[in-house]
């Protein structure tokens, strides 16, 4: 990070999360859509200061930034976000809570 000496890096291939593939399918459709680009993205992961980078994964980066540029952009406003976390909490935390269905 910033010219700093870094240990190795993994290349091992791994299996990415439904969720990790969601952010990445999210950032390709807002980005595409107009919402920001690509230098919007990095300037929000650089702001984000090296905590973030020793305390988020890769994709919880990329998803702050995300969620950044679309507050910026005017896509949605804070309390809106605000509104829609907690209405998605109150459908519960598994599939079958959401559905109605039961565990």
């Amino acid at each position: 990070m910033g010219g700093q000496a870094a240990d190795k890096i993994d290349l091992t291939q791994h299996n990415f999360a439904l969720w990790e593939k969601r952010v990445d399918a999210l950032l390709v459709l807002t980005s595409g859509k107009g919402y920001f680009t690509v230098d919007g993205l990095r300037r929000v992961l650089e702001d984000m200061g090296e905590e973030a980078f020793e305390t988020m994964t890769y994709y919880e980066r990329w998803i702050q930034s995300i969620n950044q540029n679309m507050l910026e952009a005017g896509a949605y406003s804070v309390e809106e976000l605000s509104n829609k976390i907690a209405e998605v909490t109150a459908r519960g935390e598994t599939y079958g809570e959401c559905s109605g269905g039961g565990e």
